[in-house]
């Protein structure tokens, strides 16, 4: 990216100025949720949507529908398979805590609901929502105690229970049940990439393994 103001050049993924008059300087991150349009507006009933530009769409510049398959037949940059212990274009959470990051592979995710760690001295909760493709990631301490949380079965809507105290969860990390009720688990923020370019923002990530 580039602002108007200095000419500066900025990193897309971690908002980090590279070159120009403000090289060095950091834009902070602002919580934002990696969610399907379903997800959203069953919580959010009378959000507003921002309308496509017709101008825009007039020039066919929108991405296509199907940008996500195209991306994954496109061959990776050069170099990017040197990492090898993912393929250069598996999906994965990327997760960075206390200065230490961490590559959750989608698959994993998604076979196993919630997925509970402890990365940069945080203990945290990765949550693959009900409709398979919206992840949220929390902070699951309470009270300074880390809640083990566990996605239950066969209910719906759906929920999470910790083993601590029985309470129950849902995806937007509130209490909607239990000694905890009306508690909130605190955001962790996330990137869904593809694990070539979170190893090239992030070069001492680890993998989770797991979850495999």
């Amino acid at each position: 990216m580039q602002d108007a103001e200095t000419g500066t050049w900025w990193q897309q993924v971690s908002g980090r100025a590279i070159l120009g008059p403000l090289k060095g300087k950091q834009l902070p991150l602002v919580p934002f949720d990696q969610l399907t349009y379903a997800a959203w507006l069953e919580e959010s009933p009378h959000g507003r949507v921002l309308a496509p530009d017709a101008r825009i769409a007039a020039a066919n510049r929108y991405a296509r529908p199907d940008w996500e398959e195209r991306m994954q037949k496109t061959p990776a940059p050069k170099g990017a398979d040197s990492d090898r212990r993912l393929q250069p274009r598996a999906l994965v959470v990327g997760i960075e805590v206390g200065g230490e990051a961490r590559a959750y592979p989608l698959a994993g995710l998604q076979a196993s609901g919630v997925v509970i760690d402890t990365l940069g001295g945080a203990s945290i909760a990765i949550v693959r929502g009900p409709d398979g493709r919206s992840t949220r990631a929390f902070d699951r301490t309470v009270d300074g105690r880390a809640l083990e949380l566990v996605a239950k079965t066969g209910v719906s809507p759906f929920r999470m229970a910790d083993l601590d105290t029985g309470s129950e969860w849902d995806f937007a990390g509130v209490s909607v049940g239990g000694p905890l009720k009306g508690r909130r688990l605190g955001q962790v923020p996330l990137l869904e990439e593809y694990w070539f370019d979170w190893k090239t923002y992030h070069p001492a990530t680890d993998v989770a393994r797991h979850i495999f």
